[in-house]
């Protein structure tokens, strides 16, 4: 299994840097290795179910683990924003949100492990006159033209687990709710209040009404999660 030093891990692990020399390191996934959670650490350091790496290789490979509706036995599986992590035998289930710039898995009741949020990163055109809309988490999704006019990049499609169906879509535009997704405010949630288009090469920006104050971010960072009301359960404070 491969490792890599505690001291260069992502914040996201969330873990003891100087206890020991090394930790799990997360294989290539749909999510990127500095915006990552590896299930190992997610099951035993994060939500205590197995005390060791051999408890959590056994809990994999008796397949009591899904990820997004599927069965993952790779300990190194990146676990990344807004993936389902369910163990149907003890009827558990968590979804991983920012919280206070860091990755974080908060449990969720049953009804709410049967979908995703994913955020459209790109519009491709493919052959026979459809559309592919690309997501965050890197799945694609098979639309018709006609379809397609309806979703813009940086927009949020709420998919049905584990049938990988469209059951919803959630603008980036104002009213909306975001949140930032990622940066030094991760996990910051307010309603959208002006979106700032900037000529040249620097990013686009959004402004979030946060309980009445401005926060102002780089467009991209944000993840619309609902319109009137978040379509996730959120982390309590």
């Amino acid at each position: 299994m491969a490792h890599l030093k505690r001291l260069m891990a992502s914040k996201h692990f969330a873990i003891a840097r100087k206890t020991k020399v090394y930790t799990v390191a997360p294989s290539p996934g749909p999510h990127s290795k500095d915006e990552c959670i590896p299930l190992q650490i997610a099951l035993r350091d994060r939500l205590g179910v197995a005390a060791n790496a051999s408890e959590v290789k056994k809990i994999l490979n008796e397949r009591n683990v899904t990820v997004d509706g599927k069965i993952v036995k790779n300990p190194k599986f990146p676990l990344g924003l807004m993936d389902v992590l369910e163990m149907p035998k003890t009827k558990d289930a968590y979804r991983v949100i920012p919280s206070e710039g860091k990755l974080d898995l908060i449990k969720i009741e049953e009804s709410h492990a049967k979908f995703k949020l994913c955020k459209v990163t790109n519009k491709t055109t493919i052959k026979g006159g459809k559309f592919q809309l690309n997501l965050h988490d890197g799945r694609n999704m098979i639309v018709t033209e006609a379809d397609a006019k309806k979703y813009a990049v940086g927009d949020t499609i709420k998919v049905s687990l584990p049938e990988q169906k469209i059951a919803g879509h959630f603008a980036l535009k104002t009213g909306n709710l975001g949140m930032i997704g990622t940066g030094k405010y991760a996990g910051t949630v307010g309603k959208v209040k002006d979106i700032i288009l900037v000529k040249g090469r620097e990013s686009n920006k959004a402004v979030l009404d946060v309980q009445g104050a401005d926060v102002r971010t780089i467009k991209d960072y944000i993840f619309v999660i609902g319109e009137h009301k978040p379509e996730i359960n959120l982390k309590e404070k």
